[in-house]
């Protein structure tokens, strides 16, 4: 209304003319109209109105209160009642076209400077008065103006942001070339004042803008990036590059950072290949970095050592120590340089694994801990060939220290240290714990998580002994088998380092427990002459022992498990580990000769839980259970059997973990065959020839209620639930026993009617 007709308002008020409702938007606000406002509040203050809630969103629209269509079309509006009608109670995702194209009017009706600063909102950039001053050339009073303007047209929610419909109807019905100055102008500004342009450049792409007048913009957007989002700040610095900027180094160190190592690898290796580049150090660290993680160590450490950071020089020392050159990480004199986070990090990531091969394993997994710590603030745009926090969990696996270990994983996960490129390493590691402990299924969970694109060889490697590892402690053949198939790859793809010593010892007994363990005999080997060349420090040799000595109880060589397990006794003293797998190591050989003494092996199966190995201890003493004669100890060793196993499992009643502690060594230690008894196994093969338990009986001279006995019994051993599950084990032990008869020279056993 003009002022006359405000005026006349006036008088209809002044004159206490009754029914009058007037009804105004906030703004724009005329002195007449201001005037007319300080009459009516005499009477009582006006009635604001408000955005719907959900609820009222939901009732406007005629649909249930808790309704999907309720929320998405209140997040989309912010509750503003004509924005909710234009969405309607069918719209789906994002915003229909019919919607869009209604707030057309909205916009024509705006003036310039108007439609200019809902632009710059539709960033999602904080704008301060000041930025907005110089973006529209106003004074901070009109720009004051503009914005009540801008509530007052109902695109605007009370925080001053506008409402996701708004926001996409602004940027895409507004002209291009408008859209495409004020962005732009906006991202210069904020560039000048050092504020944040990544939201700006996400508008600019999305707009398909990106101009060479763009590039330094778009640099500063990519170091943004780089921290939370490094395959976005490749991009931009791709961007940047194409327009004339110095960003191969960056860009390679983004690419790498996202786990593209392709690109990584590329760039760098141009990078040192350029005479008299600034960047040639930093492309030798990014190649280090990206080998390590494919498996070239030693490459990797040459690649750091040329590079002669601060932090490199340590990281050289790591690569020499893993691939057993010792003297040569020895050699290595870092040069000075600022004290970072990551310089401190890395020198004592190389102190910690120094301390690892002669010092005390507490103080090497303390030094490991720390520099994990010290590296988590800075740690997601830091590109690694390990984590700090991946080589306390190896020592601590090696030590059983699980508790810090899984600690130290937990906290470097949270922190993202490494991005992308680590975030699959320290999985693999919190899943190769929960499986030395049993639980299978968490293992599992974490094998999946690590699962999310293509692995390079080192966590391959982790992967597919995870796998195999998983199969075996669930006694699962087949799952083994498919898991032996992808490992004989991965093994030939990862040379031997000493940071990889786990997968090796568990494939090796996987490939004993397949009749393949000559497939692995060439890389143990290589694995002993790298420990021979570290002068075989206590801390990584022990856990590589207990896997040489199941692999060869599997493979039935008594003398070979004899050396394991003399070389696990000779360690003993070196730390608590040890002293417990070689305690542990005796009891076995002594089971499975036959001389169970239940008080030891108790003590060797508690002692080995103790020591995260849960599974471990669990199956020493169903092992010794079944093995012995002696009907009070084989109950108190199957107590003591499902009570670790229960701690395996996450707990439970002595009724859920029976059949677990049944199924004692199939998978582990001797085939599955030796559990059953001459007759029993004599029952099984004529079952499986198809005869009745009558016709057995009378094969055998025996009643059909004793065979039905035989095979009740046979289930409980063997830990299947029903007759089906017993069948189907039953063949899969015939066929091995026919495969591996010529080449196992048995055990002493007793038989175990």
């Amino acid at each position: 209304m003009g002022d006359e007709r405000l005026r006349e308002l006036r008088a209809l008020v002044e004159a206490r003319r009754p029914g009058i409702v007037l009804a105004y938007r906030p703004w724009p606000r005329p002195a007449a109209l201001g005037e007319l406002l300080e009459l009516l509040r005499l009477d009582g203050p006006p009635l604001v109105l408000s955005p719907f809630t959900v609820e009222q969103t939901a009732k406007h629209l005629g649909v249930e209160p808790d309704s999907p269509a309720a929320r998405h079309v209140h997040a989309q509006t912010g509750g503003v009642p004509r924005l909710v009608d234009r969405l309607g109670p069918a719209a789906g995702e994002g915003l229909p076209p019919q919607a869009l194209v209604q707030f057309r009017p909205d916009l024509d009706d705006l003036d310039a400077d108007l439609r200019a600063l809902l632009l710059a909102a539709a960033t999602g950039v904080e704008l301060p008065t000041d930025l907005l001053g110089a973006l529209l050339d106003r004074t901070p009073d009109a720009v004051d103006d503009l914005l009540d303007a801008a509530r007052a047209s109902g695109l605007v929610a009370p925080d001053g942001r506008l409402v996701p419909a708004a926001c996409k109807a602004v940027a895409s019905l507004s002209p291009a070339a408008h859209r495409t100055a004020v962005w732009q102008r906006l991202a210069e500004l904020q560039l000048a004042r050092g504020g944040a342009v990544l939201p700006l450049v996400r508008a600019l792409r999305e707009a398909g803008v990106s101009g060479g007048g763009l590039a330094t913009m778009f640099e500063a957007a990519g170091e943004e990036a780089l921290i939370g989002e490094p395959a976005l700040a490749a991009e931009l610095f791709a961007v940047a590059a194409a327009a004339g900027r110095p960003t191969d180094a960056r860009r390679a160190l983004a690419a790498a950072l996202a786990g593209d190592l392709d690109v990584g690898l590329r760039l760098a290796d141009r990078l040192v290949a350029a005479e008299g580049s600034p960047d040639r150090a930093v492309g030798a660290a990014v190649s280090g970095s990206a080998l390590a993680h494919r498996g070239q160590l030693g490459r990797s450490a040459e690649l750091y050592r040329w590079s002669g950071t601060t932090s490199s020089v340590s990281f050289a020392a790591l690569g020499f120590i893993g691939t057993g050159q010792l003297g040569r990480a020895d050699d290595l004199v870092p040069p000075d340089g600022p004290p970072t986070l990551l310089t401190g990090a890395a020198a004592l990531m190389a102190s910690g694994i120094r301390e690892s091969l002669s010092g005390s394993a507490t103080a090497a997994l303390s030094t490991l801990v720390q520099a994990a710590a010290l590296l988590e603030p800075a740690g997601r745009a830091v590109l690694l060939p390990d984590s700090p926090a991946a080589l306390a969990a190896l020592v601590a696996i090696h030590c059983g220290e699980l508790d810090t270990g899984e600690s130290v994983l937990d906290r470097a996960i949270g922190a993202e240290v490494g991005a992308a490129l680590m975030a699959r390493r320290h999985r693999l590691l919190q899943g190769w714990m929960q499986m030395v402990r049993g639980r299978t299924a968490a293992a599992a969970e974490h094998r999946a998580a690590a699962s999310n694109g293509p692995l390079e060889p080192r966590d391959l490697l982790f992967a597919t002994a995870l796998d195999a590892g998983i199969a075996r402690r669930n006694s699962d053949l087949a799952a083994l088998h498919r898991a032996w198939a992808q490992a004989r790859e991965a093994v030939m793809r990862q040379p031997v380092d000493l940071y990889s010593l786990l997968p090796i010892g568990e494939l090796t007994v996987a490939a004993a427990r397949l009749g393949e363990q000559a497939r692995m005999a060439t890389h143990m080997a290589e694995a002993w002459r790298l420990l021979d060349r570290l002068g075989r420090p206590p801390l990584w040799t022990a856990p590589l022992h207990w896997c040489g000595l199941h692999a060869a109880i599997i493979a039935e060589e008594p003398t070979t498990a004899d050396e394991h397990a003399a070389a696990l006794v000779a360690t003993a003293q070196h730390s608590r580990y040890g002293s417990v797998v070689a305690a542990a190591a005796e009891s076995w050989l002594e089971t499975l000769r036959g001389a169970v003494d239940p008080a030891k092996v108790e003590a060797a199966a508690r002692g080995l839980h103790g020591a995260g190995l849960w599974w471990d201890g669990a199956r020493l003493a169903g092992q010794a259970a079944i093995r012995t004669a002696d009907r009070k100890a084989m109950t108190a060793l199957l107590d003591c059997a499902r009570l670790l196993q229960g701690s395996a499992r996450g707990g439970g009643s002595p009724a859920a973990v029976q059949p677990a502690v049944s199924q004692v060594t199939e998978a582990f230690t001797a085939p599955a065959e030796s559990l059953l008894s001459e007759r029993e196994q004599e029952v099984a093969d004529l079952v499986l020839d198809g005869l009745t338990y009558r016709q057995i009986g009378d094969r055998l001279f025996i009643s059909a209620k004793t065979v039905e006995h035989h095979m009740a019994r046979m289930r409980q051993r063997l830990g299947c639930a029903n007759r089906g599950d017993l069948l189907a084990k039953l063949r899969a032990m015939s066929a091995d026993r026919s495969g591996a008869a010529s080449r196992r020279a048995p055990w002493p056993r007793r038989p175990m009617d």
